[in-house]
């Protein structure tokens, strides 16, 4: 059973749907679905913005729950205490889930390929330091693009620059506001980024280099 640390900062749309597909102590069905696959649970949930919302959904899920504010502490201070409560609950693989801190080289190397995001754009397009939330969706409109989408890569050091593991492309509709689009946009992450997990807890994403693999 892969063990989850979610990490978030807002509102915890993201991880409301990881919470839902993977719950603590519960069954959770591998790739195929098979219950006798090893699966995956949430082992715990991190925030890093007091009274953010996701706090709530974690507690309310009756999965731990943690605090690890940002505020008032070095970036170094602030990754040993994030990476000792993932330690401390066990967790296998690393899901970013709207989690608004960039991670720092180091971190990412001790971590290196247990660590994953959700993009709310087809990257490479609309990615990148700063892009994030409503910021992306008023890009792409802004752009007159015709599609956007979602993404779920691997963190490496460069902001929305490690490998692609599974993309869904969403139409950009005549008359698309930013919410619009945001909300088409999160109905698809919400059904990639648990299969992309389930994906990785099978074993079945094999990475070499910028290659991706599903075996």
């Amino acid at each position: 059973m892969t063990r989850l640390a979610v990490l978030a900062s807002g509102s915890g749309t993201t991880l409301q749907a990881l919470l839902d597909a993977f719950p603590s102590g519960g069954v959770s069905a591998g790739a195929d679905g098979d219950p006798a696959r090893p699966g995956a649970m949430v082992a715990v949930v991190i925030v890093n913005t007091p009274g953010a919302p996701a706090m709530d959904r974690g507690r309310r899920a009756g999965i731990p729950t943690v605090l690890v504010d940002h505020r008032g502490r070095s970036r170094e201070s602030f990754e040993t205490k994030l990476a000792g409560v993932i330690r401390e609950h066990g967790a296998d693989l690393i899901c970013l889930a709207g989690f608004l801190r960039i991670l720092s080289p180091a971190f990412i190397a001790r971590h290196a390929g247990r660590i994953l995001n959700v993009h709310p754009a087809l990257l490479p397009a609309f990615g990148g330091q700063g892009m994030y939330g409503e910021r992306v969706h008023k890009e792409v409109l802004a752009a007159r693009a015709a599609t956007s989408g979602c993404t779920i890569h691997l963190v490496d050091e460069v902001p929305d620059g490690g490998p692609i593991l599974a993309q869904i492309a969403v139409p950009v509709l005549d008359g698309d506001t930013p919410a619009a689009l945001a909300a088409r946009v999160q109905a698809e992450e919400r059904a990639l980024y648990p299969q992309v997990i389930r994906w990785w807890a099978d074993g079945r994403i094999l990475v070499e280099g910028r290659r991706v693999l599903l075996t």
